[in-house]
């Protein structure tokens, strides 16, 4: 099993970068209580998909700290990075989302994945459960999140919607989501019509338990994206909008619910609230007070 970290993010709304902002009492930062519980869970390697010029940034710190406990291997998600025959504007900056960032990956992957964001505080029943899925059955799953717990009161959030049926996911949508005079409501970003969600709709946050094959898929998926017209110099290839397509054509995605507590980081003023959650953590022996030492 291999974990893909997509790291690549700028950054903007939060004021800096990050997936490198210490948050542990030992200035652990968020990804390492993922990998953590990623390696108890049996995964052997873990890729970083990062943008190029962070690479000594991430040796120096996450990656001297993994030296002899996992394999450690880093994809760039370049704007350059897309099927033969297409071109993004040279002045373009921002990569262009999720699904271009597994994009990136390919030809890194040996077997069974789990993908998740850097920016995101997973638990480790999130682990265990995605761990057991993708050890004992070939199936593709995404873990879910009650979203009532997931967005904060202020500010709007993007999200990946889930419909389930018989435990089965039956759409996802990535949509812009925010608490308005108490009640949730969801804009899809392709456009569609808003919708309103009860606090325990099950939301993916980002973490998917995908097989290899999904490769051979996404090649002529990226180029129907690029194909269909969008504005180049703003588009995002999105991983949710890949596996919806992917469901189309007949593939079951398990929704996999966890007890595990979701905590993220968008804003500066989600931190103090972030290193509560870990300080909480660590006094249930959930995690060493040293997670490395």
């Amino acid at each position: 099993m291999q974990l893909l970290i997509m790291a690549a993010g700028m950054g903007s709304r939060f004021g800096g970068l990050k997936q490198i902002a210490p948050m542990g009492p030992n200035d652990e930062f968020i990804i390492d209580y993922s990998i953590y519980d990623a390696i108890k869970e049996g995964f052997s390697k873990v890729v970083f998909i990062i943008k190029e010029e962070l690479l000594d940034d991430f040796k120096e710190t996450i990656g001297k700290r993994l030296e002899g406990k996992v394999k450690v291997e880093y994809a760039f998600q370049k704007t350059t990075t897309v099927p033969e025959g297409f071109e993004i504007p040279a002045d373009r900056v921002k990569p262009l989302g999720t699904g271009q960032a597994l994009y990136c990956t390919k030809g890194m992957v040996e077997g069974p994945l789990a993908v998740i964001s850097a920016d995101d505080f997973y638990g480790s029943d999130a682990f265990r459960v995605l761990g057991d899925s993708l050890k004992n059955t070939e199936e593709y799953s995404v873990i879910g999140y009650h979203i009532g717990n997931t967005i904060p009161e202020n500010n709007s959030v993007k999200r990946g919607v889930c419909f389930v049926e018989d435990g089965k996911l039956t759409d996802i949508i990535e949509s812009k989501v925010e608490r308005i005079d108490g009640t949730i409501k969801g804009e899809p970003l392709d456009g569609g019509p808003a919708y309103e969600m009860e606090e325990d709709h099950p939301v993916s946050m980002l973490m998917y338990g995908l097989r290899k094959d999904i490769y051979d898929y996404m090649e002529d998926d990226f180029k129907k994206f690029l194909e269909s017209g969008p504005d180049l110099e703003t588009c995002e290839y999105y991983l949710p909008t890949i596996l919806d397509h992917m469901m189309k054509d007949g593939l079951e995605i398990k929704v996999l619910p966890t007890t595990s507590i979701w905590k993220g980081v968008t804003y500066k003023e989600d931190v103090e609230e972030l290193k509560e959650h870990i300080r909480k953590c660590i006094e249930n022996g959930e995690y060493p007070e040293n997670l490395w030492g």
